[in-house]
């Protein structure tokens, strides 16, 4: 059985779907990036199930390197644009627990607001 063809449009499915989790990453949508992974990770596997049925020919693989380099370069960029996302989520609940401890510290003064006040003499 040949399996090339679609073996070659299983890798074509592959970079759509990298493409698509890259423009939303870049984009900000963090939550239909995390929807779109399962279909990414299906695709890798039905990739895998082809290959291991299988071994794809040697012009074949030379087909397929540019799509391979691509999706890597994708997957690459997709995981630095994570990185920034969970920085940015680190510093939010950093400052969210110094904010809750000054709450916490400060807001047990039944009701009354500590201020200076001037001693006139």
């Amino acid at each position: 059985m040949n399996n090339a063809p679609h073996l070659y449009f299983a890798w074509q499915q592959l970079v759509e779907k990298s493409q698509l989790m890259l423009r939303l990453a870049t984009e900000e949508q963090w939550d239909e990036l995390i929807a779109s992974e399962m279909a990414y990770v299906n695709a890798v596997q039905e990739i895998a199930h082809l290959t291991e049925e299988v071994e794809p020919s040697t012009t074949m693989q030379e087909q397929l390197r540019p799509m391979l380099h691509l999706i890597l370069d994708n997957e690459s960029k997709v995981k630095q644009l994570l990185q920034i996302r969970m920085d940015e989520l680190a510093k939010l609940v950093g400052q969210s627990s110094v904010q809750k401890s000054v709450l916490s510290a400060y807001g047990d003064q039944g009701g009354f607001v500590l201020a200076p006040q001037d001693n006139l003499f």
